[in-house]
C-alpha cells in the first residue's frame, strides 16, 4: 500500500487506526474538508471518478465505447444532473461554497499526485473536481435504485393497463389508482421506455415492482442514555463498498462517520453530542403527465406550445459521436418524439435540480448538538430519507427529508395526470415541518425500515412503501426487551427471522393437510445452513407464478418481472396482499388447495440446497469485475448472504437491467450515547486499492456479524 504521510500539509495530519479507518485531524473545519477530499481521492479515487463519469453521461468517451455504455450515457444525459446547476451554485452562501470548494481542493491535491492506475490503462484524462461535481453526486445518490424504483412501479401500472389487465385485478394491487385517471387515456399512451421490454411477453391475457435504523430512549436502555443503530441495505456485491468510513477531528469537531466518496460531510455517524442514521423513505417524488403532442408541441388548454429541445452530443472512442435530442417542458422530459402525433409521457423527479440546500444542511450538521437541531438541519436535505437522531441529553427524534410535491387533492401522484389541465401542475413543495416527524414518542423508540410512516404527519408522502415486516420485527424485539443495550442492537441487526414467512406459512397450512406440510418444523429463519428457507422461497415463487401468471399478467411477462427487474423485490407487499387473499380477483378460477399443493410439488427439489449455497453473490470489482483472473483477487466470493427480503438482516438478491444486484446491510453502525464508542462493520474495506491490506479488511468481520470498535477522537 502507498504510504500515508503523517502530515500532508501544514494544517492536516492523517493516520490509520488499527482497523484501517482513516483518521483526519485538521486545524479547522475548512481544512477538515480539504482532508476529507484528499482521503476520498486516496482511498476511493477509482470509485469517485467512475461515478462522476457515469453521472455526466461520458462513459463512451472516457471509459469503454460499447452499445451497453451508450445506453447508460443516454440515460444519464436524459436525467441531466450535470446541467442546470447555475441556480444551485448561486444559492450557496459564501461559507458553504468555501467549504465545498476546499473539499474539491483536497480531492485535486491528491489526484495531482496520482490517479488510479486502472484508469490510466483506459487512457483516462483527469479533469479537476469541482463544486458542480459535488452537486451531481448529491442528485445521483438520491435517485439511482431509490426514487427510480417508484417511477418504475408507476410505469408498470401503465403497462399492465395496456396489456389488458382488468380493472378489478388492478384495483386489488393498486387500490384507488384507476379512480384518478381515465383508462382509455392510458391505453393510448405511446411508451418508449418499458419495464417489460418485450410487449409480446404479456402473452394472451383475458380481456373480460431497503434499510433499517432505530433510536431507543434512555428510559429503555441499560445505560440510561439513548442508543442509535443504522444498517443501510444497499448493493454489496461490488468492491469497494458504497460507504467510506472516516474519523474526523478539529478543535471544535469530533465525528465518526460513514460517508459517500465525492461528497463532503458526515452522512451518517456520531459526534460527541449526537448520533444520526438514515434510510430511504419511498416518498413519491417522481410524477408523470400525459402530453398530447403534434408538430413538436404539447397542448395546454386549446393551444399547442413548442417543447424546449435539448441537444446532447455523446462523444465515443470508437464510433462517430451520438446525438440525441430530449424534449422538455415544466413537467420534465418527454418519453417520445413530439413530431409524431400522439399521447406521450413527461416525467419529473422533484430533486432533479437540487443541491444547494443539501450542501447547506451538510454544513449545519457539523454544529448540531441536539435532536431538534439535527432534525432542522437534516430536514433541509432535498432528497428523500428517513433520519433518526439521539443525543446525549436523552432525546430521540425522527425527521423525513425530501422535496414532496404539493398536488391537487384529487391526485396522489401514482398515476399520470393530464398535462393539459393546469390543476395537475405541482403547487410547490411541502414545508419540512409538515413532513413526517416525531420527538420522544411514548413507545420509547423509533424504527424506520422503508415502511409506511405517513402516520407521523397529516401529509401522505408515501404511497408505495416496502412491507413493514422488518420494522415490526425490530419493534417486537425492542418491546420485548427489559432493557436495550449495544449487544441486543447488534443481535437485531443480524436477525434472520422472517415474520413474512411466518404469515405465508400460516396461509399455506390452511390449504394443505398437516401431514403434507413440508415446512411444519421450520423456525422461519434464513440461516445459511437452512434447507427449509430454500424450500419456502421455491414454494413462494411457484405461488406467484400460479396466481399472477395464470390470471392476468401472463407467464412470460411475469418471468421477466421476476427475473429481470426489482419490481417484485421492492414492492413485494403489494403482491402479497392479493396473493394470499383467495377472495381476490387474481384467484378467479383457481382452487387454493390445488394451487398450494401444486406449488409444493414443483418446489420439492429445492429442499436439497442450503440457503447459503443458493443465496450467494460474488463481490465484483467496479471496473475489473469478471475481467481479471480470479487469483488476482479483484473479485471476492461467492459469499453467502444470510437473511431474506423481510428479515432485519436483509439478504435479497435479484437481477435488474441484466445485472445481478442485491439488498444487504452495506454498513452496520451501533452506538450508545453514554460512551465514546461506535461499533461498525463494513461490507468490504477502507480502500479501492486492490493490493492494499485494507481492500477487504472488514469483510470477514461483516460476514460473521461481528463489529470493530472505533472511539471518538
Amino acid at each position: 500500500m502507498h504510504k500515508i504521510h503523517q502530515k500532508v500539509n501544514d494544517d492536516v495530519c492523517l493516520h490509520r487506526e488499527e482497523h484501517g479507518v482513516i483518521h483526519i485531524e485538521a486545524k479547522d473545519l475548512a481544512e477538515l474538508h480539504w482532508g476529507m477530499g484528499y482521503c476520498h481521492a486516496m482511498d476511493r479515487g477509482l470509485q469517485m471518478l467512475l461515478t462522476r463519469t457515469l453521472g455526466q453521461g461520458r462513459a463512451c468517451e472516457c471509459l469503454s465505447d460499447t452499445d451497453e455504455m451508450l445506453a447508460i450515457d443516454v440515460f444519464f444525459r436524459r436525467m441531466n444532473w450535470s446541467g442546470r446547476q447555475e441556480e444551485q451554485l448561486a444559492q450557496l452562501d459564501i461559507e458553504t461554497h468555501a467549504l465545498v470548494q476546499r473539499y474539491c481542493d483536497g480531492v485535486n491535491a491528491y489526484f495531482k499526485r496520482k490517479i488510479p492506475w486502472e484508469l490510466k490503462l483506459l487512457g483516462f484524462r483527469y479533469e479537476p473536481w469541482r463544486v458542480e461535481d459535488v452537486i451531481l453526486m448529491t442528485r445521483m445518490i438520491g435517485y439511482i435504485n431509490l426514487a427510480q424504483s417508484q417511477g418504475d412501479l408507476e410505469r408498470l401500472f401503465i403497462e399492465m393497463v395496456q396489456a389488458g389487465v382488468d380493472d378489478t385485478r388492478l384495483d386489488a394491487l393498486f387500490p384507488g389508482a384507476l379512480e384518478e385517471v381515465e383508462r382509455s387515456l392510458l391505453e393510448q399512451l405511446k411508451l418508449g421506455e418499458r419495464i417489460v421490454k418485450n410487449p409480446e411477453s404479456w402473452g394472451v391475457l383475458p380481456r373480460a415492482i431497503a434499510s433499517n435504523n432505530w433510536v431507543v430512549h434512555g428510559s429503555k436502555t441499560a445505560s440510561g442514555k439513548p442508543i442509535m443503530a443504522n444498517d443501510p441495505h444497499l448493493e454489496v456485491n461490488r468492491l469497494p463498498s458504497v460507504w467510506c468510513e472516516q474519523i474526523l477531528k478539529t478543535p471544535e469537531v469530533s465525528v465518526i462517520t460513514a460517508n459517500m466518496p465525492g461528497i463532503p460531510g458526515a452522512l451518517i455517524g456520531r459526534s460527541q453530542d449526537i448520533a444520526w442514521g438514515a434510510t430511504y423513505t419511498f416518498m413519491d417524488a417522481v410524477d408523470s403527465w400525459m402530453e398530447e403532442c403534434r408538430d413538436g408541441c404539447f397542448r395546454r388548454g386549446n393551444e399547442f406550445i413548442p417543447f424546449s429541445a435539448r441537444r446532447e452530443v455523446i462523444q465515443r472512442k470508437k464510433h462517430e459521436a451520438h446525438i440525441v435530442v430530449f424534449y422538455e417542458n415544466e413537467h420534465g422530459v418527454l418519453d417520445g418524439d413530439p413530431q409524431v402525433e400522439g399521447l406521450y409521457l413527461t416525467t419529473r423527479w422533484a430533486s432533479a435540480e437540487s443541491g444547494a440546500n443539501s450542501l447547506l444542511a451538510a454544513k449545519e450538521m457539523w454544529e448540531v448538538s441536539t435532536v431538534s437541531e439535527g432534525m432542522a438541519a437534516a430536514g433541509k436535505i432535498e432528497t428523500a430519507w428517513n433520519w433518526v437522531f439521539a443525543d446525549k441529553h436523552g432525546d430521540i427524534g425522527y425527521q423525513m427529508s425530501g422535496l414532496m410535491p404539493l398536488r391537487t387533492p384529487e391526485w396522489s401522484g401514482f398515476v399520470p395526470a393530464p398535462g393539459w389541465d393546469e390543476r395537475y401542475d405541482w403547487k410547490g413543495f411541502a414545508d419540512v415541518t409538515n413532513l413526517p416527524r416525531v420527538i420522544n414518542p411514548e413507545s420509547g423508540y423509533i424504527v424506520t425500515a422503508n415502511q409506511d410512516l405517513n402516520h407521523f404527519a397529516e401529509l401522505n408522502p408515501i404511497n408505495s412503501p416496502m412491507g413493514a415486516y422488518r420494522a415490526h420485527r425490530i419493534e417486537e424485539r425492542l418491546e420485548a426487551a427489559k432493557t436495550v443495550d449495544i449487544d441486543l442492537c447488534k443481535d437485531i441487526q443480524n436477525d434472520v427471522f422472517s415474520t413474512q414467512a411466518e404469515e405465508i406459512c400460516e396461509f399455506i397450512r390452511t390449504h394443505v393437510p398437516a401431514d403434507k406440510d413440508p415446512l411444519k418444523n421450520w423456525d422461519y429463519r434464513y440461516d445459511e445452513g437452512s434447507t427449509a428457507a430454500t424450500l419456502f422461497e421455491a414454494i413462494y415463487q411457484e405461488l406467484r407464478r400460479a396466481v399472477f401468471g395464470a390470471s392476468g399478467l401472463g407467464y412470460n411477462a411475469l418471468e421477466e418481472l421476476l427475473s429481470e427487474t426489482g419490481i417484485f423485490t421492492d414492492f413485494y407487499d403489494h403482491f402479497d396482499r392479493v396473493l394470499f387473499d383467495p377472495d381476490s380477483a387474481w384467484w378467479d378460477g383457481l382452487d387454493p388447495e390445488q394451487v398450494v399443493m401444486h406449488a409444493i410439488s414443483n418446489a420439492n427439489s429445492a429442499a436439497k440446497r442450503t440457503w447459503g449455497s443458493q443465496n450467494s453473490v460474488t463481490m465484483r470489482h467496479i471496473l475489473f469485475g469478471q475481467v481479471m483472473p480470479k487469483f488476482l483477487g479483484f473479485d471476492r466470493g461467492p459469499i453467502p448472504l444470510k437473511g431474506g427480503r423481510a428479515t432485519p438482516n436483509q439478504g435479497q438478491i435479484y437481477t435488474s437491467g441484466g445485472r445481478q444486484t442485491c439488498f444487504a446491510p452495506s454498513v452496520r453502525i451501533v452506538t450508545d450515547l453514554s460512551c465514546q464508542d461506535v461499533y461498525t462493520a463494513l461490507a468490504g474495506g477502507s480502500t479501492d486499492r486492490r493490493f492494499s491490506t485494507h481492500y477487504v479488511s472488514d469483510l470477514k468481520r461483516w460476514l460473521a456479524g461481528e463489529y470493530k470498535r472505533l472511539k471518538l477522537p
